[in-house]
């Protein structure tokens, strides 16, 4: 298990290099009012390849092991590497800026310390409170620290821009709750449905296919109707997909969860072109790499906060639901308590008691994906601009450097 923990944690390295290049280089490629549709591409071909990840990957474990979901992507790294080389332009900033490394300890161990105060809370209670006093330490020291630096890592300045802190707090909201719904509905569809890696796989293409749909509209819809309008219409579908899922049942409910996918994918590929756009609309050209890393952060800071926070509220949930007298051991999660049922005697009934607890505390936790989903739609609502003016868009159209939001606009 370390090691497995230690190379996902070096593959995260990787991916934090990789994810924030590929938005500045779109930045710098396209002019700001093609940007929503080049985000819109970008977020599609993203979301095939999460389709086909889970489908790949049920596939190889079926036929053959587990090792295979990591060698496949050996071949797919050698051509990526091929096809930057030949075809991405260099980009770089006038200047060039050290390395802070004493903010960037602070700010892992703090971000580290977070997510692990929150996933360990329901099981380590003392020690998890005193990791979350270490983590916000950390944390308002490294904001301290970039206040006081003349060349900071992250300018703190951006986020009194409305446009940027508004976008980028309703994007964080919005995937604290997607971030976790695979996750959990992983185990929905194997431990209380019976699926198989394969099948289980499959629940991804609908929410895949659903952001490909949705960006399809994301992509042009700024334009004609503003950056708001489509991100609170965005998360606005979602929050209904998430209702949806709230609802499924304890058997036959395969049909439910693609439709609530396919909601949730829809809305997060309506607002997600428009929010980037918003985001690194607002940040100097010259800094576009830094902002693109910050958008990439909050969204992998909302992803990492849902699945540590709404899993442990889920756990807890679901112990609270168990019949009284089970180890903990046992009481641990829905595959610890159904491995315990087995070959006991009353095992079968505490099996269906244990199925029907996770799918009340799975009921809860989409819940409140509903309602991260609406709150992200208010912050959108009060912070980001409306649609700009008739003016405004002719200049744009102009000059094919103003936003489609109109720069300055607030």
């Amino acid at each position: 298990m370390g090691w497995l923990i230690a190379m996902r944690g070096l593959m995260g390295v990787g991916a934090a290099l990789v994810m924030p290049a590929t938005l500045a280089v779109l930045v710098a490629v396209f002019p700001e009012r093609e940007r929503p549709r080049a985000f819109a591409a970008w977020s599609a071909v993203a979301s095939m390849g999460m389709a086909a990840g889970p489908l790949l990957g049920g596939a190889l474990v079926d036929a053959w092991s587990w090792a295979g979901v990591f060698l496949i992507n050996v071949p797919v790294v050698a051509v990526a590497l091929v096809g930057v080389v030949r075809l991405v332009p260099e980009t770089r900033a006038g200047h060039g800026r050290g390395l802070d490394l004493p903010g960037t300890v602070l700010v892992t161990v703090g971000m580290t310390g977070l997510v692990w105060a929150l996933i360990e809370a329901p099981a380590q209670g003392d020690a998890s409170a005193g990791m979350l006093a270490g983590a916000l330490v950390a944390l308002v020291a490294f904001g301290v620290r970039q206040a006081r630096s003349p060349a900071p890592m992250v300018d703190l300045r951006l986020y009194r821009d409305r446009r940027f802190s508004g976008a980028s707090f309703a994007v964080a909201v919005m995937t604290v709750a997607t971030g976790s719904t695979l996750f959990i509905l992983s185990q929905y569809l194997q431990l209380v449905l019976g699926y198989g890696a394969f099948e289980t796989g499959l629940a991804a293409v609908p929410l895949a296919a659903g952001v490909v749909a949705g960006s399809a509209v994301g992509g042009r819809a700024p334009a004609r109707f503003g950056a708001r309008a489509c991100v609170v219409a965005g998360f606005t579908v979602t929050a209904a997909g998430f209702a949806v899922l709230a609802l499924l049942p304890e058997s036959g409910g395969y049909a439910a969860v693609c439709a609530g996918l396919a909601l949730a994918g829809a809305g997060s590929g309506v607002a997600g072109p428009s929010a980037t756009s918003t985001v690194l609309g607002a940040v100097p050209p010259e800094r576009a790499g830094m902002g693109s890393a910050l958008n990439d952060t909050h969204q992998q800071l909302g992803i990492a906060l849902g699945v540590a926070g709404l899993g442990s509220l889920l756990a807890a949930a679901y112990r609270g639901a168990l019949p009284d007298g089970l180890p903990d051991h046992a009481a641990s999660s829905l595959g610890a308590t159904l491995s315990y049922a087995k070959d006991r005697a009353g095992g079968s009934a505490l099996a269906e008691s244990a199925r029907t607890a996770f799918v009340d505390a799975q009921s809860l936790t989409m819940t409140l994906g509903v309602a991260a989903a609406l709150a992200g739609a208010a912050v959108a609502f009060l912070a980001l601009p409306g649609r700009a003016g008739r003016t405004g868009r002719a200049a744009a159209s102009a000059s094919g450097e103003e936003s489609y939001v109109g720069r300055g606009e607030a």
